[in-house]
């Protein structure tokens, strides 16, 4: 089953939008965002340092340069994450030319199991984007770029079937690294991609 975390500053923020933010868990609850913001408005993204699916350092630079969407979810995810993964690889498919201008960026919320190697064979599922960026790190790290994408996430149950419960938000980010939108859940891939390539083209005419 899954659960459902809403970020209260960030539907503050979003409350047009049909947002839902889910994760894997067994239960449902509600719980409030870090604070982290300016005049009310929250600060979403910011400085991380993990390692890449090729166990290469890698920081908040990864997203300079393209357009970018940041998931966070975990491998053993049995549900929610697979599902966005899949979805995201049918809207890289829909960018067309335009897919060159924008990446996946899969941060993992399960640093104790979710290793280089374990994040590079997930990502290689064909229905995945092709390229996309799976980013793990100590549990300290793993907890300053949740904070800074004010993301939840709680491990649940114990062995080692444990499951984590978290927000599933796709936040969509600029190529200068800063936060442009959610991509809400229930979106369409056609509506998805349609979004994106919106965003792009206001950042094309405002240059």
């Amino acid at each position: 089953m899954t659960r459902v975390r809403t970020p209260l500053l960030l539907v503050a923020l979003l409350m047009a939008l049909p947002l839902a933010l889910t994760g894997c868990g067994p239960q449902g609850a509600t719980r409030p965002a870090d604070p982290g913001s300016q005049g009310g408005v929250p600060q979403i993204g910011g400085p991380f340092q993990l390692v890449d699916q090729d166990d290469r350092p890698t920081d908040q630079r990864l997203l300079q340069g393209k357009w970018t969407a940041v998931f966070f979810g975990y491998t053993y995810c049995p549900d929610v994450c697979p599902t966005t993964l899949a979805l995201l690889g049918r809207v890289q498919a829909m960018l067309g030319p335009k897919a060159a201008d924008w990446q996946v960026v899969f941060i993992s919320v399960d640093p104790e199991r979710d290793t280089p190697a374990q994040l590079k064979t997930y990502l290689s599922s064909p229905v995945f984007p092709r390229g996309a960026n799976g980013l793990t790190g100590s549990p300290a790290q793993v907890a300053a770029a949740a904070k800074a994408y004010k993301v939840f996430y709680q491990k649940e149950g114990s062995g080692a079937a444990y499951t984590v419960d978290h927000t599933s938000a796709i936040y969509l980010m600029d190529p200068q690294g800063k936060f442009d939108r959610v991509l809400a859940e229930g979106l369409t891939p056609d509506d998805m991609s349609h979004q994106i390539l919106e965003a792009m083209s206001g950042d094309a005419n405002a240059g």
